[in-house]
C-alpha cells in the first residue's frame, strides 16, 4: 500500500527533530569535526540541512540560476547563509525550520533522503547511534536506486550489481549481489564509502569501483 504525503512527512519531521536532540547535547568543538560530505564540517552540514528545509519549488530555481547552475556551488552557498555565527545559532535556525513542508523540484521522497544520509553525514564521525524508521531507509533507498548518477543517485548501478537488505525486504538490480543492512546499503550508492565494510557479496567490488 501506499504512503500518503502527509506520512512521508512525519517521518522527516521525526528524523530531524531526532537529529536536533542529538545535536542538543554536543559540544560546540565537535561541531567543526569532518562530516562523510567531503570538505563539510558537522557544521555546514547542519547548515545545508536549514538550507534544503527552507528551500521551496521556485526558491530552489532562482537559486540554480543565480549560481548559473552550477548545483554545487548553489549548495555551498546555501551553507554560507544559513550557518549561524556560533553551532547554538545554526541549531536554532534548524529548530525554526524543522516541521516546514516545503521542497525543491523533486520526488517527495528525496526529504527522507537528505534526512537520513545528512543524519548519517553528522553522526557516524563523532560516533553517534540513530533507529531510523525502516520505511524511512527503505523508501529513501528505493529513491536512490531509482535516481541517476547525474542527479546523485544509482540508476546504472543497479544495472550491473543486485542489492539485498539482510535486514528489510528490499531487493533490486541485476547481477553479482551485495547484501548488508538497508541503511548501509542506502549509504554506500550514495557515495559513502564508509558503509562498505558493512556490506558483502561478490557485487561489492564493483560496488567500491563505483563510488
Amino acid at each position: 500500500m501506499e504512503v500518503v504525503v502527509g506520512d512521508v512527512w512525519s517521518m522527516v519531521h521525526a528524523e530531524r527533530a531526532a537529529l536536533i536532540a542529538d545535536l542538543e547535547s554536543l559540544d560546540d568543538r565537535r561541531w567543526e569535526e569532518p562530516s562523510l560530505c567531503a570538505g563539510w564540517t558537522v557544521h555546514d552540514v547542519v547548515a545545508h540541512l536549514v538550507d534544503t528545509a527552507r528551500t521551496t519549488r521556485l526558491g530552489f530555481l532562482a537559486g540554480l540560476v543565480r549560481a548559473r547552475f552550477d548545483f554545487d556551488g548553489q549548495n555551498t552557498r546555501g551553507v554560507e547563509r544559513e550557518r549561524g555565527a556560533s553551532p547554538q545559532e545554526t541549531l536554532e535556525r534548524l529548530r525554526r525550520v524543522a516541521s516546514r513542508r516545503s521542497t525543491p523540484p523533486a520526488p517527495l521522497d528525496s526529504r527522507l533522503v537528505e534526512e537520513v544520509v545528512h543524519g548519517e553525514d553528522i553522526r557516524r564521525p563523532l560516533g553517534l547511534a540513530h533507529c531510523y524508521a525502516s520505511e524511512a531507509v527503505v523508501r529513501s533507498l528505493r529513491l536512490q536506486t531509482r535516481t541517476p548518477a547525474s542527479f546523485g543517485g544509482a540508476k546504472e548501478l543497479v544495472s550491473r550489481i543486485r542489492l539485498a537488505a539482510a535486514d528489510d525486504d528490499f531487493a533490486t538490480g541485476e547481477g553479482p549481489e551485495v547484501s548488508g543492512p538497508a541503511l548501509s546499503l542506502l549509504l554506500a550508492v550514495s557515495g559513502r564509502r564508509v558503509a562498505l565494510e558493512d556490506l558483502h557479496g561478490p557485487g561489492v567490488v564493483v560496488l567500491t569501483a563505483a563510488i
